[in-house]
C-alpha cells in the first residue's frame, strides 16, 4: 500500500508540476506579449517623438524666414512709405514750373494757372484722404480748432466759428493740423 500511496503522491506531484509548467510558460507567453506590446509602444512614441521634432524645427524656420520677412516689409515701408505721396504731388510741381517758365504771362492767366494748381493739389490730397477743415459759421470744436481769439457778435450764436484765419486738415480722420479761427462770444 505504501508504494501505491507513493505512486499516487508521486503521480499528484507531476501533475502539479506540469500545471506549474503550463502556468509558467502561459506567463512567459504574456510577459513576452507584454514585452513585445512595449517595445511596440516605445516605437510608436519614438516616432512621434521624431515627426514632432521636424515639425519644430521646420516652424522654429519658418518664423525666423516670416521674422526676416516682416522685417524686410518694414524696412521698405519706412523706405519707400513715402512714395505714393511724391508721386502724386510731381504733376503739381511740374504745374507750377511751367507757370513759372512761362514767358507772356498776365495777371488772368497767372490767376487761372493758380486755380489750376489749386485743383491739382485738391484731387491729390483727395486720393491721399486728405480732408481739409474750413469751419465757417459752425459750432467750435476744440478737437478740430484752435481759437486764436475770441470776438463780440451779435448775429451769430456765442461759440461760433466767425472767421477761420488758417483751414485745418485731418488725414485718414487723424488731425494733422487743427484750423486756427476766431471764436465768436456774447456781447458784454
Amino acid at each position: 500500500m505504501s508504494s501505491s500511496n507513493e505512486e499516487l503522491k508521486q503521480s499528484a506531484e507531476n501533475e502539479h508540476l506540469e500545471e506549474m509548467e503550463e502556468e509558467m510558460a502561459f506567463a512567459e507567453q504574456e510577459i513576452v506579449k507584454s514585452e513585445e506590446h512595449l517595445l511596440e509602444q516605445i516605437a510608436q512614441a519614438e516616432k512621434k517623438a521624431e515627426e514632432n521634432w521636424e515639425l519644430l524645427l521646420r516652424t522654429r524656420a519658418e518664423m525666423e524666414n516670416l521674422r526676416k520677412r516682416t522685417e524686410k516689409d518694414l524696412e521698405n515701408a519706412h523706405k519707400y512709405g513715402m512714395e505714393k505721396f511724391v508721386n502724386e504731388m510731381l504733376p503739381v510741381k511740374d504745374s507750377m514750373e511751367m507757370g513759372l517758365a512761362a514767358e507772356d504771362v498776365t495777371v488772368e492767366s497767372l490767376h487761372e494757372g493758380m486755380k489750376l494748381t489749386m485743383n491739382m493739389f485738391n484731387t491729390t490730397f483727395e486720393k491721399l484722404n486728405v480732408q481739409e477743415i474750413n469751419p465757417l459759421n459752425e459750432p467750435f470744436d476744440p478737437e478740430l480748432h484752435q481759437a486764436m481769439t475770441m470776438q463780440e457778435a451779435v448775429d451769430v450764436e456765442p461759440n461760433t466759428v466767425i472767421s477761420v484765419m488758417q483751414k485745418g486738415y485731418l488725414l485718414n480722420d487723424r488731425l494733422v493740423r487743427p484750423a486756427m479761427v476766431i471764436v465768436s462770444k456774447k456781447p458784454e
